[in-house]
């Protein structure tokens, strides 16, 4: 697979293509949102493990650099709570949204991708701007994963919801996860099924992060939800 660091017109992004990629041909596009203090290249060495040749793959990075000392630097897309006031959280995830959407059309078109045809993808922090920009994008997402999330704000969400409530959702989440506890998981859970979603909802026993047991659930239904390309 060919990986590539690009400055996008709102966000910088990697892209993983396959090794015989045809950019004349409309690849299924998985989008994957890395969580707080991570980065772009975070999450895309899961794509070798998803699919080598029937998906394109794009990683953007968060706007916001936070200095952890020691010379890293990792990225967020708005602060973790306690760090800001509400409205300065409000404010961020309002820009990082404004700038994903930005992204999802400059990235389907750059990639040549059918609407439709593409997954979003979260970790963290990533997870929940995933529910935030993808629930209210049927139309663009086939599907979507939020991995170790929670849903921030979900009564703020009702009203960009869609009248028809199809949407597959994969949620998974530790029940030893000690950054965002296991019952934000189940408490979006809720939120979804009561919203007229049917989402597929794991747990594991595990902490904040994205083990071989996960990815063998995981993997399957990208698979389902949005086929590979296949020659």
């Amino acid at each position: 697979m060919q990986a590539a660091q690009h400055d996008g017109q709102s966000l910088k992004y990697v892209t993983v293509l396959p090794d015989d990629y045809n950019p004349e041909v409309s690849y299924p596009l998985v989008i994957m949102l890395h969580g707080f203090g991570a980065h772009m290249g975070d999450l895309a060495g899961l794509a070798p493990a998803i699919e080598t040749k029937g998906y394109v793959y794009a990683c953007p990075n968060a706007p916001l650099a936070f200095d952890f000392g020691g010379g890293h630097v990792g990225y967020g897309w708005m602060p973790r709570r306690g760090m800001s006031s509400e409205e300065e959280l409000s404010a961020a995830r309002e820009n990082s949204e404004q700038l994903l959407a930005g992204f999802f059309e400059e990235i389907a078109e750059q990639l040549n991708t059918t609407p439709g045809k593409a997954l979003l993808l979260g970790f963290s922090q990533g997870g929940g701007m995933t529910y935030r920009c993808g629930l209210s994008r049927p139309d663009t997402f086939a599907g979507l994963a939020a991995l170790s999330a929670l849903l921030p704000n979900p009564e703020d969400l009702k009203p960009q919801l869609p009248a028809q409530r199809t949407q597959p959702i994969f949620v998974a989440h530790g029940t030893r996860d000690q950054q965002i506890p296991v019952d934000t998981a189940r408490a979006a859970r809720r939120f979804l099924k009561s919203e007229g979603y049917q989402p597929e909802y794991h747990e594991y026993n595990m902490g904040h992060e994205i083990p071989f047991e996960l990815l063998q659930d995981l993997i399957p239904w990208m698979l389902r939800v949005l086929p590979p390309l296949r020659d």
